[in-house]
């Protein structure tokens, strides 16, 4: 697992707002797809209202800046139903991995940058938004192998290669057509992917290595944290738990849990949002 955060506005957002998300979102998603899917078979004429259309959004149909989430990347029932089942997977992995408030801040950020494409320019859906949380969770666990058509094993990180192949073979026509609109469709799902795994990059490119090293910046404050616990413990008073990355601790949500990194030399505290999203503590 790589480091998802690195203390930035996304991992103090959520830590000051623990109840902010909206728990199975991807559910919710889905549901909404597979509904406008069989209304865009049935009534085809009803389905034009759901797209977001850039003209028609500036002509006042502002109703498509919420329905483009609902439209599906395929009405045929089988890739319909098969998109849905992905998705939903996907995004059900993706929110237990990162939490609810993390998952939620990273899909609305990802609407209102395509949203904002749609509407500046001419068309916009969530297609690319919700590849790319394939692409998130590929970054994490490149190595995990899954079963392509249920039955070819095969490593994550060559399926995310291959999604970014078919992507930019499905750009490059638009683009020599001169319709850059359509070939630049996906800009605003890979800025918010970067937004949101920026932290992994920079470790595994080297570039954070210096703010996150833990002999300058986190062995004392994780240290001066423990000494407060321990103090906090023995008095009955405050708190008994502090996450060492973010600060929450069990009196300001006593609701969160919280666990003990066994790879840091220490006893170091961190919340479940942080667990698996800290920088290693080394005394060395």
């Amino acid at each position: 697992m790589y480091f998802q955060g690195n203390g930035g506005w996304i991992d103090r957002f959520c830590a000051k707002h623990p109840r902010f998300g909206i728990p199975n979102l991807m559910l919710y998603i889905v549901i909404g797809q597979a509904i406008v899917g069989v209304i865009e078979m049935l009534f085809p004429e009803i389905g034009l209202l759901f797209p977001l259309v850039g003209p028609w959004v500036r002509q006042g149909q502002i109703w498509r800046l919420v329905t483009f989430l609902f439209v599906p990347s395929s009405t045929n029932p089988f890739y319909l139903l098969l998109g849905c089942y992905f998705y939903f997977w996907i995004g059900q992995t993706l929110e237990r991995e990162w939490g609810t408030g993390r998952f939620t801040l990273f899909y609305l950020c990802g609407a209102v940058l395509t949203a904002l494409y749609g509407v500046l320019f001419f068309y916009g859906n969530m297609y690319y938004v919700n590849l790319s949380i394939f692409l998130i969770i590929a970054t994490y666990y490149g190595e995990m192998q899954v079963l392509l058509f249920f039955v070819v094993p095969i490593k994550m990180k060559w399926m995310a290669l291959v999604d970014v192949v078919l992507v930019l073979v499905e750009a490059v026509p638009n683009l020599r057509a001169g319709a850059w609109e359509l070939g630049l469709a996906f800009l605003p799902a890979l800025i918010n992917y970067f937004i949101f795994t920026w932290p992994v990059w920079s470790y595994k490119l080297g570039i954070a290595k210096r703010q996150a090293d833990p002999k300058v910046i986190n062995f004392k404050r994780a240290q001066r944290q423990a000494r407060q616990r321990s103090d906090a413990a023995n008095t009955g008073r405050g708190y008994t738990r502090k996450c060492a990355v973010c600060g929450i601790t069990d009196a300001d949500d006593p609701n969160m849990e919280f666990r003990y990194c066994s790879k840091c030399e220490g006893d170091y505290c961190y919340c479940i949002n942080h667990i698996y999203n800290h920088a290693h503590i080394r005394r060395g």
